[in-house]
């Protein structure tokens, strides 16, 4: 498959569609998966790279980067879904997104606010932080790699690729890859990817963003990365002014030179961006350099990236995203002012960061009521909006009296004598509808603060959750929570955060809410006077379990009760077929013979683990064996697995070899292992008899009878010389000790 010319069919399965793009190190298709029927984007390794000297090195970081992308869960990343080689390339299977890359959108707008700017950093940063907890180092992000979706949402694009790359040191392939404007000092001096330098590389695009230019410039990359090796990243300030202080002191806490002055990873800067959005004023989220847009070059192919039909994207956006309420009105400006006013880059499309404008909540301003018909402007009231305790105050002529004294002079005014002035009486009546408009509204904003909207928040409505027209049980249910908590503190309604595991919803995500125990819905109101608090339950995604090491080790803890073990690891779908456990002479029952996966697999809790038990040593019945051979013996016994412990004894009546007694019964129940005495014949007891001729008779009877014999004398011609001339049997005969009954053997002795 050539790179211009691409197969129709990859692997019987992936139709190519068409060519999106063309990078330093692949080429990116639109493809259909025909067996899921489903648009795809097939990323293929460049020829000259699978080609080239260090292909093995490429390839096999290529495939092994692929594996931990495709591990990383999290709606910022674009997913990987397969991957393999075709006609010696190898290639990558993802996630087709419909949408524009921030580059695009970058070119469009010219500057950012400061609202867009940081909802885009924290969607990225949060997608960054699971690659990080990954272990995965992106190494190569900036606007061409950050996709914005149809929803307005950030996708990060080119994992696998990049970072399997840039395990190639520059001694090795004699390169450094990469985008100079965005690359740590560290990438550039040793080749180091670090989670801290996907931080530098995200708060220069942030840099980018506000200012409409990169920090560090040159037509030469060499001048550009000395100068980020060599030069400190000027703050926002210098080129931003007005902007924000704390703003600036995050982006220069990304883009510090040093490693260990940045955040240590996505998660830790994300932290610090929600910490920092919730402290933010009004019109630091609205501040925006104006600049004008730069000129859009429609036929960039780096503009679009991994897009669908993106055509008006920007206007598709817009329209489908519900905008905030609006902010309140603004004091009258000049023309100048009006030039320089801030304007928001789409920001109907804003959610974590944004969650800090809540324009439906005004506090600390002070409202002005309506005048009554023929009040001067000395007369106006003024109430504060949720600012300490409820007051009302009228202004006059005089001074500022309160609603309580003001009433009470009325009345006294009124109970004078008939005689007053006409004006007079037309001064008290005016006084006393003011008093009693007053008391009017110190009734009506009591109502509000202690009983209507002023004593309560109510739930708002997540962006990524829908909810139909008149629906008063909109639940909250598959909300992002990193982006809903920042609205929550933002509004400044007070919660508490459970996590659990569930398989249908999303890590992150939110299974419920409730609010003293009963479920709370959009809308639903949280009191601020009796210490409510609003309950979030967030999913911790499906639970990940692992088959214990020891598992297999009758020894150990698990291996001894391994049911028990697999239940406490968090395994709730386990089989375990009875009729399939075995007997076992090394494995004690209830211990494991078999486990499939093996121990040490990481998995969901709710697949599948089978196992068989060993049912410990087969019960067998002891044989006959009494008066059988040795061998005959030996042979049952291994067929029952049994042991025998031989011991062998004389016998004048049983044979040599033949049984004579065994410690167990015929029939006794026994198990394989155990052991048995058994008593073996040896059969008479013999010896060789010794010469005794030429000895008295007397010596050589004591002789005799000491090994056993009876001894008989015979003297046919007298016994004059007591000395023995005849034995019978004879020397070195062997003899028999005792008959069959146990009579010992006679030896004849004959003396002269």
């Amino acid at each position: 498959m050539s790179e211009n010319e691409p197969a129709q069919m990859i692997e019987g399965r992936y139709r190519i569609v068409r060519n999106i793009a063309e990078g330093g190190m692949a080429t990116v298709y639109e493809a259909v998966d025909e067996r899921l029927g489903r648009t795809v984007a097939i990323k293929v390794m460049h020829t000259q790279l699978a080609q080239g000297p260090h292909r093995a090195q490429f390839v096999e970081r290529f495939r092994r980067e692929a594996n931990s992308a495709a591990a990383i869960a999290n709606p910022h990343i674009v997913q990987v879904y397969d991957t393999g080689e075709f006609n010696g390339l190898d290639f990558l299977v993802m996630e087709y997104v419909h949408g524009i890359n921030l580059r695009h959108e970058m070119n469009v707008q010219g500057t950012f606010s400061v609202r867009e700017t940081l909802r885009i950093v924290a969607e990225t940063l949060d997608g960054l932080s699971s690659a990080h907890r990954a272990g995965v180092v992106h190494r190569d992000i900036k606007p061409e790699n950050i996709l914005i979706n149809d929803r307005g949402h950030v996708q990060i694009t080119d994992f696998g690729l990049a970072k399997a790359a840039s395990q190639a040191t520059l001694s090795s392939t004699g390169m450094l890859l990469g985008t100079a404007a965005y690359l740590a000092p560290e990438m550039i001096e040793n080749n180091l990817a670090t989670p801290q330098g996907d931080l530098y590389s995200v708060g220069i695009m942030a840099w980018e963003m506000l200012a409409g230019k990169v920090p560090f410039d040159s037509d030469n990359p060499v001048t550009l990365v000395f100068k980020h090796v060599h030069e400190d990243v000027p703050s926002l300030t210098t080129v931003c002014p007005g902007i924000n202080p704390a703003v600036a002191a995050f982006i220069s806490h990304l883009t510090a030179r040093s490693v260990d002055a940045r955040p240590k990873d996505g998660f830790e800067a994300a932290s610090e961006l929600r910490q920092l959005g919730a402290r933010l004023p009004l019109d630091a989220w609205q501040y925006r350099l104006h600049a004008e847009p730069t000129n859009v070059n429609r036929n960039d192919a780096t503009a679009p990236a991994l897009v669908g039909t993106i055509g008006k994207a920007a206007e598709r956006l817009t329209a489908t995203q519900p905008a905030p309420p609006a902010p309140p009105e603004p004091p009258a400006a000049s023309a100048e002012d009006e030039s320089n006013a801030p304007t928001t880059a789409i920001d109907s499309s804003s959610s974590t960061t944004a969650g800090a404008l809540n324009y439906g909540q005004d506090y600390g301003r002070t409202r002005v009521m309506p005048q009554p018909s023929g009040a001067t402007d000395d007369q106006t009231q003024a109430l504060p909006a949720m600012a300490g305790e409820p007051t009302q105050a009228l202004h006059t002529n005089n001074g500022t009296v309160s609603a309580a004294e003001d009433t009470e002079a009325a009345t006294a005014a009124m109970q004078q004598p008939h005689g007053m002035s006409k004006r007079t009486k037309t001064g008290l009546i005016i006084a006393l509808v003011v008093a009693l408009l007053l008391a009017s509204v110190g009734g009506g904003f009591g109502w509000w603060w202690y009983a209507g909207p002023g004593s309560y928040w109510s739930v708002p409505q997540p962006e990524d959750v829908s909810c139909a027209e008149n629906d008063t049980q909109c639940s909250l249910s598959g909300a992002d929570w990193s982006t809903y908590e920042s609205l929550l503190k933002a509004a400044g309604i007070p919660y508490q955060v459970k996590q659990e595991y569930n398989d249908n919803v999303a890590k992150g995500k939110i299974i419920s809410a409730s609010l003293d125990k009963a479920e709370a819905f959009v809308n639903t109101h949280v009191g601020k006077r009796n210490n409510q608090q609003l309950e979030i339950t967030v999913s911790k995604g499906t639970q990940m379990v692992t088959i214990p090491d020891d598992i297999l080790d009758s020894s150990s803890a698990n291996g001894k009760d391994p049911l028990a073990a697999l239940k406490n690891a968090g395994f709730s779908k386990i089989t375990h077929d009875e009729s399939q456990d075995q007997y076992s002479m090394d494995v004690p029952e209830g211990a494991a013979l078999t486990i499939s996966p093996d121990p040490g697999t990481t998995m969901k809790h709710d697949a599948e683990v089978t196992i068989t038990l060993s049912k410990g040593p087969m019960p067998v019945s002891m044989p006959d064996i009494v008066g059988k051979t040795k061998d005959e013996m030996l042979e049952s016994f291994d067929q029952l697995k049994l042991t025998a412990n031989i011991t062998e004894e004389y016998d004048d009546k049983i044979a040599a070899g033949t049984v004579m007694s065994a410690s167990q019964k015929a029939g006794t129940q026994l198990k394989w292992g155990d052991s048995v005495d058994v008593v073996i014949s040896k059969g008479p007891e013999t010896t060789v008899l010794p010469n005794v001729v030429g000895m008295t008779y007397d010596d050589a009877a004591k002789q005799l009878e000491k090994l056993g014999f009876t001894v008989k004398k015979s003297a046919p011609l007298g016994d004059l010389t007591h000395e023995v001339r005849i034995q019978s049997p004879k020397a070195g005969e062997t003899v028999r000790l005792r008959d069959e009954n146990g009579t010992p053997t006679v030896i004849t002795l004959t003396v002269v």
